[in-house]
């Protein structure tokens, strides 16, 4: 069988306008100049699609059209009607018609009417045809923004790109454009915009790179392109060969990006050898530095949409991180240098190598990783401050000094300015001397060692951690560091004959515990230890979940959070705890759209002096949609699991088709009609777009392909009718009861 062709470029022949590929991404499609030209201008007045009416005709027990001989590829190429638009003309009709709040959007708010006649290209312009209805607005809205960004005045539009199935659509935007919107590397071809940091409040912002002492090649690189280039004012810096707080501190008066790796190339003008970045994935658009947690959820995705080189280039900068910088830093920018992310090493790099295990070179990606990760948890997670010596289990707890700078203006001084009145100083004046230890104030160490810690956490912010992360031992990471111990043991007796060697420049000197020689039973020790700790600090067995121990006041807290399915995902419950979660956590923290980070009880009650946190009730996030989704499948719980799934689904591309392709980075899942409105601070990254989204949000695009493969086919073709999830299931019964009496 002939494959289907997707673009008309580097083929011997011009294709028929037939034989494109409808769906092409943008690129292909807008720049393949003879599929606009109209080579069937006036050939033929009717068309008959074999997919479309005349099976509707069929099931309606009409009179059936001719039948029309299906080619090869006709499945995946649809034979729809087409148009012939002149782009700018349209594109301002369209806007000044129905994009009545001006915002370069048209979504089910906007007022027009809803309908706008376009020209069919098989009439040569003659005969015209009725987009109706706002999501076929939006799609033409977004396509024309497309085709006026690649130059193009005239385009001939396929019908079946303006009413193409929604799940369809997201899943190849995210595919097609969402990822490459989001990939970074960081070299000479980026530098000028990565290394000039948006947050910087000093008085000569100009764009700065810090290089670790052990890659004295990208010194000399950078060092090149900042005499090549002397217009970026490129600050290039050797890092400090020990990093203290003190040191962190004093480097926020000149804060800069932070290297990551790089490939050796041979560059294709000179024919020299050079360096390159290797590539990652970043949160949303305005980003260019590599982030912690955000990276792995994004890697679920790519390795769905078959980018397990992008999965893996960010596992190999993740390893750079952990050997330069002694952890995988919250994010790459110099004041982040004492702050971590969720730990979730393993789990990425056992994914990435089940891809590319039969390729050269796998084995050792395998074992590089598998140093990076050994070493990120002696030196980072079960060393002091962030080991708890009494219950054995670990806390986030970064090490710091003062108030964290990347924070907007004006963030803490709610807190700092009765400090400053106290000591009869201006604010800056308060901050400064406070910062660099001239005034004491242990109340405020401790205000900002927990403000720390629940950056560190990911999940800033939240009541749950108000005032006391740092002295939480939580359920999230300890379960990860369980995986850690379960991944690194299964590992190291599976591919690595149950000896692993660790050479002096990995090992972590900061923890006694740590080995030149490691065994699969050191690992498998540890994880029943841990087990054993959560099980007496973190369950409660009347509750049916798992919860965050204090271990200050040596307490169990009860903010109810569905960090608790974290536990399912990594393995640590027994068939019991499992079934107690679904009974009795699962119905307080499941909503419309899916898990709530949290219980209303738990947030409490919010007003103007307590204010909504972005990682309580009522907001959802795609990372622990995931997590709870794969726990569940882990657990034999896969009708619940597909049942949160599909919620989740169903309200991110609900709001994909009312709000013209939004995508973002959280969601409020109490809200049907407009989740992706979100009041809490920081608001919602991913709205912000003119006529087409590029980028939608990282994770929530992963959480989008990862979550179509939970669930099954019947459910992916009611999401692509729009069908709620009660509506969905009321129909299963209904045909479930209809099969069984038949069968009587």
């Amino acid at each position: 069988m002939t494959s289907q062709p997707s673009s008309g470029k580097g083929r011997g022949r011009n294709l028929s306008i037939d034989e494109y590929n409808v769906y092409d991404d943008a690129k292909t499609y807008y720049t393949t100049e003879d599929r606009h030209h109209n080579h069937r201008a006036g050939a033929r007045t009717r068309t008959y699609s074999q997919n479309s009416l005349f099976k509707q005709f069929e099931r309606l027990g009409l009179q059936k059209e001719p039948y029309r001989r299906g080619s090869h590829d006709e499945s995946t190429i649809p034979q729809s009607r087409r148009f012939l638009i002149q782009v700018e003309p349209t594109l301002q009709s369209l806007q000044s018609q129905e994009d009545t709040d001006g915002n370069m959007q048209i979504t089910i708010e906007d007022n027009g009417p809803k309908v706008l006649s376009l020209r069919t290209a098989a009439s040569n312009g003659y005969n015209r045809f009725d987009i109706r209805g706002t999501y076929m607005l939006s799609n033409l809205l977004q396509e024309l923004y497309l085709a006026k960004e690649y130059g193009r005045k005239q385009i001939i539009l396929d019908e079946a790109r303006l009413n193409e199935n929604p799940v369809n659509r997201l899943s190849r935007l995210i595919k097609d454009h969402f990822w490459e919107g989001l990939t970074r590397r960081i070299d000479a071809s980026s530098i000028e915009i990565a290394a000039r940091d948006p947050k910087d409040w000093t008085d000569d912002p100009r764009p700065r790179i810090y290089i670790p002492r052990g890659a004295p090649e990208q010194h000399e690189y950078y060092t090149k392109v900042a005499l090549d280039r002397p217009e970026l004012r490129l600050d290039v810096q050797y890092l400090p060969e020990k990093i203290t707080p003190e040191i962190v501190r004093d480097m926020n008066a000149k804060p800069g990006l932070l290297a990551v790796d790089m490939e050796e190339v041979v560059d294709p003008k000179t024919g020299e050898k050079t360096l390159r970045g290797r590539p990652f994935v970043v949160p949303g658009g305005r980003f260019n530095e590599l982030y912690g947690w955000d990276s792995y959820m994004e890697s679920l995705g790519l390795l769905v949409n078959d980018r397990v080189d992008l999965a893996k280039a960010m596992v190999q900068n993740f390893c750079f991180c952990i050997k330069h910088y002694g952890k995988i830093l919250n994010a790459t920018r110099s004041y982040y240098l004492c702050r971590s992310q969720p730990p979730f090493l393993t789990d990425m790099t056992l994914r990435v190598y089940d891809k590319i295990k039969h390729e050269p070179g796998a084995l050792e990606f395998l074992r590089q990783s598998l140093l990076a990760a050994i070493k990120e948890y002696y030196s980072v997670w079960t060393a002091e401050p962030r080991l708890d010596p009494v219950t054995g289990l670990s806390r986030y707890r970064p090490e710091g000094l003062g108030v964290p700078p990347e924070t907007e203006a004006g963030h803490f001084i709610h807190i700092l300015e009765p400090y400053a009145k106290k000591h009869n100083m201006s604010f800056d004046e308060f901050v400064y001397a406070y910062n660099h230890g001239e005034i004491k104030e242990p109340t405020l160490d401790d205000y900002f060692m927990h403000d720390r810690a629940v950056r560190e956490s990911g999940h800033d912010t939240t009541y749950r951690f108000e005032g006391i992360c740092a002295d939480l031992a939580t359920i999230d990471l300890n379960s990860l560091l369980f995986k850690y111990e379960t991944d690194i043991a299964r590992t190291i007796r599976n591919v690595f004959h149950d000896k692993f060697e660790v050479p002096d420049d990995w090992l972590a000197t900061n923890n006694p515990a740590a080995s030149k020689l490691e065994t699969s039973a050191m690992w498998d020790r540890r994880a029943k230890r841990r087990k054993l700790a959560i099980d007496k600090y973190l369950w409660n067995e009347e509750a049916g979940m798992y919860f965050d121990y204090n271990t200050a006041t040596r307490k169990q807290c009860n903010y109810e959070s569905a960090t608790t399915f974290w536990a399912l995902w990594a393995g640590v419950s027994n068939p019991k705890q499992a079934a107690a979660m679904v009974t009795k956590a699962l119905p307080k923290l499941e909503a419309f759209g899916g898990l709530l980070s949290g219980t209303k009880e738990s947030r409490g009650e919010i007003g103007l002096e307590r204010p909504n946190r972005q990682w309580d009730y009522p907001y959802g996030w795609a990372p622990q949609q995931i997590l709870a989704w794969t726990g569940l499948y882990r657990y034999g719980f896969n009708e619940e699991a597909e049942r949160l799934a599909y919620k989740w689904l169903f309200m991110i591309t609900k709001a994909f088709v009312d709000f013209n392709g939004v995508v973002v980075e959280k969601y409020d899942v109490t809200r049907p009609i407009d989740p992706h409105r979100v009041d809490a601070e920081y608001g919602n990254q991913g709205l912000d777009f003119k006529g087409v989204a590029k980028e939608g949000f990282g994770w929530v695009n992963a959480s989008y392909v990862y979550g179509l493969q939970i669930v099954n086919a019947h459910m992916r073709r009611a999401l692509g009718t729009l069908t709620p999830y009660e509506t969905f299931m009321k129909a299963v019964e209904e045909n479930r009861n209809k099969a069984l009496s038949e069968l009587v």
